[in-house]
């Protein structure tokens, strides 16, 4: 499916529902800091990514590397793609960029959401060819099996043979996939990892952020 069809892979800012300009707000300063520190580890993606900041791992695992988030709660592929051809990106050389999106494009198929997160990887390997981009599967969701972890499967998966296969699409890009760590033997999510069966706890973070950092720290010796 070529961009042109799929919306998921078409740079698009949020529409501004609410009227609060909070989105684009949240952008901007995000390109402000890009503008002013020279981060040596970048975060992209929904609220996830955002939402690590409010935790002791961000403080004690990514901070002291230099690393800058730019997660903004509730983007779309598209929308992730807008911010980084819209100055994200500019004036920075990051030596890692961890990217985590997909779990919000309710109205693409997991086909098209893949789509969109090769649109990513395509650009940011593309606009910064010297920085290691760490993929990172989408995370599973719901208490108990569901057709979103169906789908959230299937988009992995296809991340697997794209970052996997050999000779490499995108040599600088690998996948991060923490998403079976969160599913029990008997099929359940538990409210200890995401309290609301999507968005992380502390416990969640430190499981996903713990053997993140360890891959970060590798990279980073090698560079």
């Amino acid at each position: 499916m070529s961009s042109e069809t799929n919306t998921a892979a078409v740079p698009t800012a949020l529409v501004d529902v609410q009227g609060d300009k909070r989105w684009i707000n949240l952008h901007e300063h995000n390109v402000a800091e890009a503008n002013e520190k020279e981060p040596e580890v970048l975060f992209v993606g929904d609220s996830i990514i955002q939402h690590m900041t409010q935790y002791d791992v961000w403080n004690e695992l990514f901070e002291p590397l230099h690393s800058l988030n730019f997660g903004i709660g509730g983007d779309q592929t598209q929308h992730l793609l807008w911010r980084l051809q819209n100055g994200s990106l500019d004036n920075i050389k990051p030596k890692v960029i961890v990217l985590l999106v997909g779990t919000n494009n309710h109205d693409h198929t997991a086909e098209e959401t893949f789509g969109g997160i090769e649109a990513i990887i395509k650009y940011t390997t593309d606009k910064i060819p010297s920085a290691r981009l760490i993929v990172m599967g989408v995370l599973p969701r719901g208490r108990y099996p569901n057709r979103l972890r169906d789908k959230i499967k299937s988009i992995n998966d296809s991340l697997g043979v794209l970052l996997n296969t050999k000779p490499k699409k995108y040599p600088t890009a690998e996948l991060f996939d923490a998403s079976s760590d969160f599913i029990q033997e008997d099929g359940r999510i538990s409210h200890l990892d995401m309290f609301d069966y999507l968005h992380l706890t502390k416990e969640g973070y430190r499981k996903v952020c713990e053997p993140l950092k360890d891959r970060i720290d590798e990279i980073l010796l090698e560079k």
